[in-house]
This record gives C-alpha cells, structure tokens and sequence, in this order.
C-alpha cells in the first residue's frame, strides 16, 4: 500500500506539472492539453479529491513505510500547485477586468463592476459541469435550412421566469477541429449566464468534415445567422443586435463569420442575406489557416495535415488562396465589428501567439473596439466547464457585449 500511495502522489504531480509547464511539441501537445485542462480547471476539486484519498490510504497503513511518507511530501508539493492554480483561476477577473479597461470608451463604455446578478453562484464552481437550471427554457433541434439534415439544427435557449421581448442575441458555434462536436457540448456557462441576464442564445450545429468539405462549415453558420435575423424575433430576440461566438474551431468560424459580412463565396444560395453581427467574441480561435513559414512555426504540421486531408482537402501550397481567405487573420476590416479575443497563453492545441498576430493585424485595421484577455495558465477549452476562470471570462463578455450594445444603437463615424 505505501508503494501505490507513491505511484498515485507521483501520478497527480506529474498531471500540475504538466499544467504549469505544457508540452507543446507533437505529439504530446493533445495528451498535454487533456491533462493540463482537467487538472487547471478542475484544481478546486482535484485538491478535495487528493486529500480524501490520502486520508483513506493513511487508514489502509499507506504509511507503515517510508514510500507512504514520501508520497505524502509529494502529495504536498502537488496541493501547494493545485492552490496555485485555484489563485490563477480567481486572477482571471483582474486580467479580463485590465483588458475590457483598455477598450473603454464613450461611445462603448465597460462597466468595471460585475454584473449584480452573478454574485452568489460559488456553488456553479464547485459542480464544474454546466446544467440547465429550471429558469432556462430550450427550443432543440430547429431546422434553419430546411432540408431535414441533422447537422442543420440549432436550439434557442432563453428565460422561462422572464419571458424575453426584444432581448439581444448571442450565437453560439462549437469547436471541435471541423471533424466533430455538437451544440449541446460547449458555450453553456457563458449562454446560460447571458440568459439569466435577459439574453436570447442559440447554438448550432454545421456539417463536419471528412463528409463535409469547406466551405460548408461556414456556409452553415452564415445560414443559421440568416435564419436567426429572420425568426428570432419569434422566440424574443432582437434581430437588429446579434453577436457571435465559439471556441477553438468555433472561435475560427465565429471570428470569420463576423468579419466576411455578405461574401459570395460564403453565402451561395442567399447572397442577398444579412450575416453581419454586432459583435464577436471568439475563444482561443485557429486564426491562421495557411501554409506560410509563420503559421506553420506557430502550429506545426498536425493541423496542416487535418485541414489538407480532411477539411480542404487540397493542398495549402498547391491552393494558398484558399486557406488564405478561410484565415480571420488575412480578413481583418476596417468596419469590422467589435471584437474580445480570450486566449490561454498555456495553450497547447493552438498556440497563444497566432492569438496575438491576430489581434495586432485587426486593431490595425479596424475602427471598433478590439479587446484582448490573456489567461495565464489557461489551456484550451477552459470555458467548457464551470471554473473559476470561466466564470471570469464570462463576466467580462457580458460586460463587454453590454458595450457592443450601447455603441450598436449610437451613430457611428463615416470611414475616413
């Protein structure tokens, strides 16, 4: 029994290891990701967990030896990280809080206090997994295409204690490398925080590669905001403001959605259709789709081979114009929305920096507000479960799309 307290203890400091000190090279990035993001964001309940099985070990005569009080010292050490982490997670407000700052302005003012309305939900924390509280009403498996097709579904949620009238619209477009995901998996802390703030939020579902081949994946989303303009009014939504956004891939398509307004090329069928969004805010998004010597440094050869193989399915150097126009980075606008890009900077799926050189070329270009949160110790998808850090981030879109709104409805500048 001491021997196994050892191996476990040695087990558990190797996964905050890992967390504070990821590796990025392949192919440990993903094994890496999956470690780093439970133990990140589930450090709260890691530390109880640790505790309580060392308290049974110490029981079952764990240590009767000397391995068992070894075990002990590095069970130590590895709460003294899990605290670390739990501190990290909580200075995620003052991170979020620092970057709203920076964009605050008259005409898109950022109020720096939190939302009254979200104090007092500790206990969402200590559940971690986002369910659906008797409030929040669903409307499942919408078809906004018309053709029967599964992938072609979309549910609405909004509040069932306040029946909304010309509430404000978040879209929501999961992640999941453009091969797989649902909308019932991702975006539910930040939805269902929004609907209890009187917002109307969809999530939908696009066609996945290898069946699909892109564009489908953002025809798909331009169709449901289509959709959304034209029948969100039904279910309480103000179609006039709708704002976008998603993770990982979702964070791809939402932040080219928002800046290829009316593109042809995205929109065969309905050219003709509003897809423009008031504003985007897309989590720890592939920004850069090309094969170019900086891109390839930033995320070397995995995504290239699953973007050639399944998602294009051509060839980045035989057809650079495609993976050129499907890049937010090449698409940044001067009349582009207001965007809040959140990144972890312990990202291993997708590298912080492509984060960055985003950001730099959009506020470059743009004339709207352009905000950026960098999480320290964050890895990918730290928004999918109820953590410390995912409540901090949710706060602050609130807050930030709360500004969108107030600079939706003023007059705007005409472009110089």
């Amino acid at each position: 029994m001491p021997f196994v307290y050892l191996g476990v203890t040695i087990l558990g400091a190797l996964g905050v290891l890992l967390t504070y000190r990821p590796v990025h090279k392949e192919p440990w990035s993903n094994p890496t990701f999956f470690i780093g993001w439970l133990v990140g964001e589930l450090a709260l309940q890691n530390v109880v967990w640790q505790v309580g099985a060392t308290v049974a070990f110490g029981v079952s005569g764990a240590f009767s030896a000397w391995e068992g009080w070894l075990g002990l010292a590095v069970a130590l050490v590895s709460w003294v990280g899990l605290v670390g982490l739990v501190v990290s997670g909580k200075r995620a407000t003052r991170v979020v809080s620092a970057a709203l700052a920076q964009v605050s302005r008259e005409d898109f003012p950022v109020s720096g206090e939190p939302d009254p309305s979200s104090r007092g939900r500790f206990w969402r924390v200590t559940r971690a997994i986002p369910m659906k509280g008797r409030a929040v009403q669903s409307d499942k498996d919408i078809d906004y295409w018309g053709d029967g097709q599964r992938r072609h579904r979309l549910d609405i949620y909004r509040s069932r204690l306040a029946p909304p009238a010309g509430a404000p619209v978040m879209v929501y477009i999961h992640g999941g490398a453009w091969v797989m995901g649902d909308k019932r998996e991702q975006g539910k802390p930040m939805m269902y925080e929004l609907v209890a703030r009187g917002w109307v939020c969809v999530a939908i579902n696009y066609r996945l590669s290898p069946k699909a081949v892109w564009p489908a994946h953002i025809v798909d989303a331009k169709k449901a905001v289509a959709w959304v303009r034209s029948h969100i009014a039904d279910y309480g939504g103000d179609p006039s403001f709708i704002a976008v956004s998603g993770g990982s891939a979702g964070g791809h398509l939402s932040a080219l959605l928002a800046l290829t307004p009316g593109d042809p090329a995205f929109q065969p069928g309905f050219e003709e259709a509003d897809t423009s969004v008031n504003a985007c805010v897309p989590f720890y998004g592939v920004m850069d789709l090309t094969a170019s010597d900086e891109a390839a440094h930033l995320y070397g050869n995995e995504l290239r081979r699953l973007l050639e193989r399944y998602v294009m399915q051509a060839g980045a150097l035989e057809h650079p114009e495609t993976f050129r126009a499907a890049s937010p980075t090449y698409r940044v606008q001067a009349d582009a929305p207001p965007f809040f890009v959140l990144h972890g900077q312990n990202d291993t799926l997708v590298p912080v920096a492509m984060a960055r050189a985003f950001v730099d070329a959009l506020r470059a270009a743009s004339r709207a507000p352009v905000a950026y949160a960098e999480l320290p110790l964050a890895q990918h998808a730290f928004d999918v479960l109820a953590s410390l850090r995912c409540q901090a981030t949710t706060n602050g879109v609130a807050a930030f799309l709360d500004a969108a709104r107030v600079r939706a409805t003023a007059p705007q500048p005409p472009l110089p």
